[in-house]
């Protein structure tokens, strides 16, 4: 009871009302905020201090930026929710509030489509050596299609397309990446799509923020070639599965196409089905499925591996 009446001592003021509907229609910054709103940064940042410690907002941390949102899984995160759905859009202060943030919204995909616009040329060439990533990703939908997924993770997140493939199906679902600019076009593209339950979040694939066996399903899509230590990677995966979650890796069968290497950072000229299968043996997963989609001249794997049980895990030790 404590937590309900602290979340509405915390939502009774206009300010930090307008703060939650604010915050449940995007990620913002204080800055945007502040710029929304017409108040001082200090004063807003008071605001969003009382809505944080009361467990309406989420705070997150993006290199020297700090994102907001609407709480997802506190103990008072239904009643931020609540509260939102029963503000009316139409009222005239809420209204010039949603137009202003359109315009933020507005800049921020400005900026979006002008980083991708640079490196498109990139991506186009390298999508154009293998099959069309709409067979990857039916493959991949008909890969999950059994799995009860809650939580889904997308590491290596990029443009966030995987988000926008399985947030709909999902509650919760988070992309993580090391690039703000990635970041930045995805966390518009999951927001024109509508899928209030995704956000991304700038982080370290090896040093993930996130509890163990915390998530149903994970994707690496695409981002082992860029690893240093693609083992690490699948590994902090792994430590992430709930004991019945799924683990799907998409990348690339070994290739010689050495300009890969040099003009577009892969560390590895892709992967033999045998070498991912002993990453995921390494970190406790066991195989589950593997799937072949020949392209001229890359061809594309997956592989998905589920925790293995606790006897098998001891067999392998015993090994």
């Amino acid at each position: 009871m404590e937590n309900l009446l602290q979340g509405l001592r915390a939502a009774g003021e206009e300010t930090r009302l307008r703060l939650l509907v604010l915050c449940a229609h995007s990620e913002l910054t204080v800055s945007e905020l502040t710029q929304i709103l017409g108040q001082s940064q200090p004063r807003v940042s008071r605001h969003l201090k009382l809505l944080c410690e009361a467990g309406l907002l989420d705070r997150y941390q993006e290199g020297s930026w700090v994102y907001y949102r609407l709480s997802a899984k506190s103990a008072t995160a239904m009643l931020a929710r609540t509260l939102v759905d029963l503000v009316p859009e139409r009222d005239a202060t809420v209204a010039r509030d949603l137009e202003r943030l359109e315009v933020v919204k507005k800049a921020r995909t400005v900026a979006a489509e002008e980083y991708f616009r640079q490196n498109a040329a990139d991506w186009r060439q390298i999508r154009s050596l293998h099959v069309p990533e709409e067979a990857v990703e039916q493959t991949l939908l008909e890969l999950a299609r059994d799995a009860e997924v809650t939580d889904f993770l997308d590491i290596g997140t990029g443009t966030g397309r995987m988000l926008e493939l399985f947030g709909p199906m999902v509650t919760h679902a988070i992309g993580v990446d090391t690039s703000r600019e990635m970041l930045s076009f995805a966390r518009t593209a999951i927001e024109d799509a509508g899928l209030r339950n995704c956000q991304v979040r700038l982080a370290d694939m090896y040093n993930l923020p996130f509890p163990s066996e915390s998530q149903d399903a994970i994707v690496i899509h695409q981002v082992l070639h860029y690893a240093e230590d693609p083992a690490g990677a699948i590994s902090e995966a792994a430590r992430l599965l709930r004991p019945n979650g799924l683990l799907a890796i998409v990348d690339f069968a070994p290739h010689d196409l050495d300009h890969l290497r040099t003009e577009h950072a892969h560390l590895h000229l892709g992967f033999l089905e045998a070498a991912i299968w002993g990453y995921c043996e390494a970190a406790g997963l066991q195989p589950k499925d593997f799937r072949i989609l020949k392209g001229d001249p890359l061809t594309v794997h997956i592989w998905t591996a589920v925790p293995a049980t606790h006897q098998q895990i001891k067999g392998v030790a015993a090994r």
